[in-house]
């Protein structure tokens, strides 16, 4: 065996015995309390938390948040996955979901007969949440909130970069952060979009940046829910949306709210931005319609969504 080969044999090694470790030191915390109830974020986390209290007679909810067909990518979540299908499924106290489509895509893959249960996130209110008021010759600027990643924003640039071949009073925002940001910059220069499209940063608050705007769009092509949206519709903002697998769909359940469009469509994408361009001051009438629909995941309505989800969970039904 050469030393590099050797190296990576240590390295696995390493790894191994730190994540059995980390089991252990689970495996001792739950054991020291009598916790009525473990919930876990996700299905891989979920098995190996489950594998690790194996004996301890625990009741586990798995928390979904992303999308379960794209999370088996790789040998280990699909080993995971299988263990979760075939063995820890039916030892599940509860599925909870943040999407209903999300629940409905996790009965049809593990064919589940547990409880399943919608927990929406809540939607933290602002200070200031009044809609924008109706614009007059001003440039209309279009915003985006979110991880810089492959999984957002290339899309709307290149959308965004068509919508300027045909309305020349147009800005976009970038508000975010993330390991894409370098590609994304590339690409806004590479289209000579540099004077119009501003990348920027509040990692704690995107209220700057929302209330300076006048409509969201999303081009996820996968989500679990989106926070992003909820907020911008806090805002009295329409919603574009692209219509990926679920999250979206779940929220813009009325036209008032805001339009979806195929995550592989860019003319729909830029025709749904003209749309707004044009008929803003018209759309701006649904801003209050808005507000006062996202209200329905106000913290203080969604908290007693998960504690019910909760109690029923620990109580077995």
């Amino acid at each position: 065996m050469n030393a590099n080969n050797l190296i990576r044999l240590e390295g696995r090694r390493g790894v191994a015995k730190s994540r059995l470790s980390l089991m252990r030191n689970f495996r001792d915390v739950i054991s020291r309390k009598n916790y009525d109830l473990i919930v876990v974020p996700q299905v891989e986390p979920t098995v190996i938390c489950m594998v690790s209290c194996i004996g301890l007679r625990k009741k586990f909810v798995v928390h979904l948040h992303g999308n379960p067909r794209l999370e088996r990518s790789h040998l280990k979540a699909k080993l995971l996955f299988l263990l979760m299908r075939t063995y820890f499924l039916s030892r599940v106290a509860s599925v909870f979901g943040t999407s209903p489509r999300q629940l409905d895509a996790f009965k049809s893959m593990f064919d589940s007969r547990r409880p399943h249960r919608w927990v929406p996130n809540p939607v933290r209110r602002f200070e200031f949440s009044e809609a924008r008021q109706s614009p007059g010759d001003t440039d209309i600027t279009f915003v985006n909130v979110g991880r810089f990643s492959f999984q957002k924003q290339d899309i709307l640039i290149a959308a965004f970069a068509e919508l300027r071949k045909v309305r020349s009073n147009v800005r976009l925002k970038l508000v975010g952060y993330g390991a894409g940001e370098a590609a994304l910059r590339a690409e806004i220069k590479r289209l000579g979009l540099e004077e119009t499209v501003s990348i920027e940063h509040h990692p704690e608050n995107p209220q700057p940046a929302l209330s300076a705007s006048d409509v969201y769009v999303s081009t996820s092509r996968w989500e679990g829910w989106s926070l992003a949206i909820c907020e911008a519709l806090r805002f009295g903002m329409p919603v574009i949306a692209t219509d990926c697998e679920f999250g979206p769909s779940d929220i813009l359940v009325d036209s008032r709210l805001g339009r979806l469009v195929p995550v592989d469509r860019q003319d729909e994408l830029v025709s749904a931005m003209v749309y707004y361009c044009d008929n803003l001051a018209t759309e701006h009438a649904h801003a209050v319609y808005r507000q006062e629909f996202i209200d329905c995941y106000s913290p203080e309505r969604v908290f007693e969504v998960h504690a019910k989800a909760l109690l029923g969970a620990a109580a077995g039904y």
